[in-house]
C-alpha cells in the first residue's frame, strides 16, 4: 500500500526545499525526498560558504532558455527582492558585493535553517537518506523507494544537474524527463573557467593575478574581473562568457576596457619619453 500526498518533490536542494515549503504552506501534503544524508549540501560551498543567495538585478534576460517567456513569467511572479525579504524576515544579515551579487554575512547555513523552517511551516514531510528505485506514472506518480511507496498526483523533479558528482550531482533528471516523453536540451558546461591544457598552458606563472576586463563571446559582453590560473582563465567575467562560449569559437578579452583604439598613439604624444613597459604598470597588475 503506498503513502498518498498531494506532491512529492525529488531533490532537497535550493529548488526542492523553496518548492516544497511554498506548496505546503498552500495548503498541500507535501512529501520531500533526498538520496543525501542531509539537505541542501550544495548552498553549504556556493558563494565560498557564505551562500551568494541572489542578485537584485537579475532578471529573464540573465536565464538560457529555449522558452524564454517562462523566466519572464516566472520572475514576475516572484522577485530577487521577494527573496531577500524573505531572508530578512528569518534575521538573516547580508552584505551587497559587484553588480548586486547579495551574501550572507555569516554562513550559508542561515539558508538552509531558513528554508527548512519554511518547510516546517508548511508541514512538510522531508525524508533524506531515500534512493529512488522507481517513478511510474498511471493515474498519477508512484515513487519507490527501499523504505517504502509513495503516490501523489504531482511530481516535481528538483534533483538537480551532473555539474557536481564529487557533491552526488547526477543526471538522473533527465534519465526521468525522458522516461516520460519530455523534451531535454543536451546538457552543456555553463558558469565554468576556461582551461588549456599540455603545451597550451599560458598563464602558470602568473597564476593567482587578477585582473577588471570586458569579455565577449558572440553577442554577449561582461564587465568584471578575470583571473589567471595554472591551468587557463576563471573568474567572474569568464564565468559568466563560459555559458555562451561554444568549442571552436572565438572568446575575446579585452584587458584595457577603459582605452580608445588609438591609445598607445595618444599616450606617447603625452609623454614622448614614457616606455610602454611603463605605460602599462599603471594599468595592469604587476
Amino acid at each position: 500500500m503506498a503513502e498518498e500526498f498531494d506532491a512529492i518533490v525529488l531533490g532537497a536542494g535550493a529548488a526542492g526545499l523553496m518548492c516544497a515549503a511554498r506548496a505546503g504552506q498552500r495548503g498541500r501534503r507535501v512529501l520531500l525526498l533526498e538520496r543525501a544524508a542531509t539537505p541542501g549540501k550544495k548552498i553549504l560551498i556556493s558563494g565560498g560558504g557564505r551562500c551568494n543567495f541572489t542578485n537584485i538585478g537579475a532578471g529573464p534576460a540573465n536565464y538560457l532558455s529555449a522558452n524564454p517567456h517562462f523566466a519572464k513569467s516566472a520572475l514576475a511572479r516572484y522577485t530577487a527582492r521577494d527573496f531577500l525579504a524573505l531572508v530578512e524576515s528569518h534575521g538573516i544579515a547580508w552584505h551587497e558585493k559587484t553588480l548586486g551579487q547579495l551574501f550572507c554575512d555569516g554562513s550559508a547555513k542561515q539558508i538552509v535553517a531558513m528554508l527548512l523552517e519554511e518547510c516546517a511551516k508548511g508541514e512538510v514531510d522531508l525524508r533524506c537518506g531515500e534512493e529512488i528505485a522507481s517513478v511510474e506514472q498511471a493515474g498519477g506518480f508512484t515513487v519507490t523507494t527501499p523504505s517504502g511507496r509513495f503516490r501523489a498526483p504531482s511530481l516535481v523533479i528538483a534533483t538537480g544537474g551532473p555539474s557536481i558528482p564529487k557533491m552526488g550531482a547526477s543526471g538522473y533528471a533527465y534519465d526521468l524527463a525522458r522516461q516520460f516523453g519530455l523534451k531535454v536540451v543536451e546538457p552543456r558546461p555553463a558558469l565554468v573557467p576556461l582551461t588549456l591544457g599540455g603545451e597550451e598552458v599560458l598563464f602558470r606563472d602568473i597564476s593567482g593575478v587578477s585582473a577588471a576586463v570586458v569579455t565577449s563571446a558572440g553577442k554577449a559582453r561582461f564587465a568584471e574581473a578575470a583571473l589567471f590560473t595554472h591551468r587557463g582563465l576563471s573568474g567572474p567575467a569568464i564565468l559568466q562568457a563560459s555559458s555562451y562560449w561554444r568549442p571552436g569559437e572565438p572568446l575575446f578579452v579585452d584587458f584595457l576596457p577603459d582605452e580608445s583604439g588609438d591609445f598607445l598613439l595618444d599616450a606617447k604624444r603625452a609623454a614622448p619619453r614614457s616606455t610602454l613597459r611603463a605605460w602599462l604598470r599603471e594599468r595592469l597588475p604587476a
